[in-house]
């Protein structure tokens, strides 16, 4: 594969791997709806998972005091020790469980954390099994390792999760690890702690690893608190982020929860491929555990609760058909059959013609995917009314 140079001709050869990586068509109805506002037009962003809540205000203070003390230069790989020990404190404190924060490995991002555990368990050719519908990006890092995502359709029957059934079902010969989001994206469905336990024998009998991505964990809506895979076993990889629940989205800043035999490995990955995360994201994320920092983060966990419940009714009334209640994150997965068979035509309809950005289901994998979108509730409740309105005259139209 070659890419031409101003005169047509072929400069360089591309890698075969990156045929196989896909667009993640989340950013690509991003920057439409971001190009449609430069034209002066009036978008209701439904698409993208970004809270639309500036940082908390201590977040943002311990960030000017951080860079009035010039505490600008590289920190160490795996993160400052003020900050994996925090981590650590918050896991004893949240979860009632605790860990040593040497476990804790500080990345740029969930993202960086995500890439990183897929470099340590896949060699090219294994398996890791994915949900389907799941997080896009997921299956994009194990593709660029020239390994197989391992896509298992789950429905509302199962909760949109994989359990430990499915992975006795679908484990193949070359397949090495299991991952699931709990709550999950673009669904919000939960594993409560017994299925989490039986997914994790499921796997260790498999001889696999098993991969939780919790970095929508505290954005959760029931009363029974959602425990930490790591109340399961130590043996797990547990990745969370400052971006969602904390609203740290463009501070580019994640971590890891590891087993003690791999941290050194980890540590040299993170030298090599990353040299070290944002250095005043770190020290202003020390203030995101603060307690007047969690009291904001509470009120604002309310808020997405009441857009939530204002918006699964309001769809279901207009004829969107909801089978799951998100319990966690801020996304409604909502199948659009009675409306289209082409959910991507209908989203650059509801984009071009009446100004609500979401996001078409083939985003999230191949399961009855053309007939499911993903509504993201992060505007305003008045923005949400407005965007029934607006759906409401679509459909009529």
């Amino acid at each position: 594969m070659a890419f031409p140079d101003h005169d047509g001709a072929a400069v360089t050869k591309l890698a075969n791997r990156t045929r196989n990586l896909t667009s993640f068509k989340v950013v690509d109805f991003l920057e439409a709806a971001q190009s449609l506002e430069a034209q002066g037009r009036d978008i209701i962003h439904m698409e993208i998972g970004e809270p639309r809540f500036e940082t908390a205000a201590p977040i943002l203070e311990a960030a000017r005091v951080a860079m009035t003390e010039g505490r600008t230069g590289y920190t160490p790989s795996c993160g400052i020790p003020e900050l994996r020990q925090a981590i650590a404190d918050f896991y004893a404190e949240q979860y009632e469980v605790e860990i040593d924060a040497r476990r804790v490995i500080v990345t740029t991002g969930s993202s960086a954390a995500l890439g990183m555990v897929c470099e340590l368990l896949l060699n090219p050719g294994d398996g890791l099994l994915l949900a389907d519908p799941g997080y896009p990006c997921n299956a994009n890092f194990v593709r660029r390792l020239d390994a197989e995502p391992q896509l298992v359709p789950v429905g509302p029957d199962e909760n949109y999760q994989l359990s430990a059934a499915s992975v006795e079902e679908y484990w193949r010969p070359n397949s090495v690890a299991a991952m699931v989001a709990s709550p999950s994206n673009p669904t919000g469905t939960v594993i409560d702690q017994q299925q989490l336990a039986e997914l994790y024998r499921q796997v260790k009998a498999q001889q696999g690893t098993l991969i939780v991505d919790e970095i929508y964990h505290g954005l959760t809506y029931s009363d029974v608190p959602l425990s930490s895979a790591l109340s399961v076993a130590d043996d797990l990889f547990v990745i969370n982020s400052f971006s969602k629940y904390f609203g740290m989205t463009g501070w580019r800043l994640g971590w890891m929860v590891v087993p003690e035999p791999v941290i050194d490995t980890l540590t040299v990955m993170a030298q090599n491929f990353y040299i070290a995360s944002p250095s005043i994201a770190q020290y202003a994320a020390l203030a995101a555990f603060q307690p007047d920092t969690r009291e904001i983060l509470e009120q604002r966990r309310q808020a997405f609760q009441a857009r939530r419940d204002f918006l699964l009714p309001a769809l279901r009334e207009l004829g969107f058909r909801i089978d799951r209640v998100p319990e966690g994150a801020f996304y409604l997965y909502a199948d659009v059959s009675t409306f289209t068979d082409d959910c991507e035509a209908f989203c650059w309809q509801l984009l071009r013609e009446h100004g609500i950005a979401c996001t078409p289901g083939t985003d999230f994998g191949h399961n009855k995917a053309r007939q499911h979108i993903r509504f993201a509730y992060t505007e305003s409740l008045p923005r949400l009314e407005v965007a029934v309105d607006r759906l409401r005259r679509a459909l009529k139209g």
